[in-house]
């Protein structure tokens, strides 16, 4: 396997899905001049008894010009408000979510392990030491968050300290610091921004929808263009959602591959992947929603439709870097969960 070819391939990817996403702001944009155009010339309109109508202009500078400004300043501000309100960084996602901050000394022998991997994976990767959580969960997920490596922090489940193997939990926090490496979590939070504004258009047409003039309801061009934000702002944030989480699922796969490489050991990444199919991944957590895009693997119920999911078909990612693999999930047995249980520091590659 080509792990290079790969980086390259979900980086160039990536970076068609983020031209999506513009050109899905631009169609926005013309959706909303197309109805500010068509209900301008419905106001304006004279009434029966009068002369015929003008014809219908379809380029109207003035129309436009709100349009645009509108939307982006919609656009912008519901992404500024949202980055504000998720401006502390990885710790306040981590606590959000229920993790308690691991002592620089832990007792338990999973948790130095878990401090131990950590340091190591630092120092592979070359990102600076970031803050580490554990969530009392018993599904086996981890996840990275925070705007820059500076403020970072990486949280795991109790599941993922005791089921997995010192080979397999280094897979599993070199996938996470590929997402600090790459970026990817200042990426995330600038696409929540996004369709945080989008959303907003939504809002501002469920205003609009109840606004009054002095003409009849049925006169009054603002409801009109309420229903069509509502409608647009819908559809828009479905769209945003598709595309969010095609990005997503690039950037996963761009994270195992860099584990592979921080780790040279594509066997453990692999082997946690199999795990995760036998037992599970779900995270409790009220807020699991809002960052199930951040989680090493879907934290949350399998979404209706496969293009909102935001990670790759588990049996996917693992023939990625594991070809040879025979189609079924590990399971974990007793006695093998008892003695990495009872001597975890010693399981594994050391």
């Amino acid at each position: 396997m080509d792990f290079s070819a790969l980086q390259e391939k979900a980086r160039t990817n990536s970076s068609l899905l983020v031209i999506y996403f513009i050109i899905a702001i631009v169609c926005i944009i013309a959706a909303v001049y197309g109805i500010g155009v068509l209900l301008a010339y419905y106001a304006q309109a004279p009434s029966p008894s009068d002369e015929p109508p003008p014809a219908l202009a379809l380029w109207n500078p003035t129309v436009f010009l709100y349009a645009a400004v509108g939307t982006v300043v919609v656009v912008l501000g519901g992404w500024l408000y949202k980055a504000a309100a998720l401006s502390a960084g990885g710790s306040a996602v981590a606590e959000s979510l229920g993790g308690r901050l691991l002592d620089d000394s832990p007792t338990s022998p999973h948790e130095r392990q878990l401090r131990n991997v950590v340091e190591e994976m630092s120092i592979a990767s070359g990102v600076p030491m970031p803050r580490i959580y554990v969530l009392d969960d018993e599904g086996i997920n981890a996840f990275a968050a925070g705007h820059s490596p500076s403020d970072a922090a990486i949280a795991v489940t109790h599941g993922c300290l005791t089921t997995l193997s010192r080979d397999e939990l280094q897979g599993v926090l070199g996938h996470e610091f590929s997402h600090l490496l790459n970026g990817d979590m200042r990426l995330n939070l600038r696409l929540m921004g996004i369709i945080f504004g989008i959303l907003s258009l939504t809002v501002i047409g469920r205003i609009l929808l109840f606004s009054r003039s002095g003409d009849s309801r049925g006169r009054n061009p603002m409801v009109l263009f309420g229903i069509a934000l509502v409608v647009i702002g819908a559809i828009g944030a479905l769209f945003a959602r598709v595309i969010q989480a095609a990005l997503s699922r690039q950037r996963e796969s761009l994270a195992d591959a860099s584990s592979v490489q921080f780790t040279r050991n594509p066997a453990g990444l692999s082997s946690a992947l199999q795990k995760i199919g036998a037992i599970g991944s779900r995270i409790d957590s009220p807020h699991a929603s809002e960052a199930s895009h951040m989680f090493f693997a879907n934290g949350i119920s399998a979404p209706l439709l496969g293009m909102l999911a935001t990670h790759p078909p588990l049996a996917d990612r693992i023939r990625a870097i594991d070809p040879g693999w025979d189609g079924q999930f590990k399971q974990l047995g007793t006695a093998t969960a008892e003695a990495e249980s009872e001597n975890p520091i010693q399981s594994g590659t050391p």
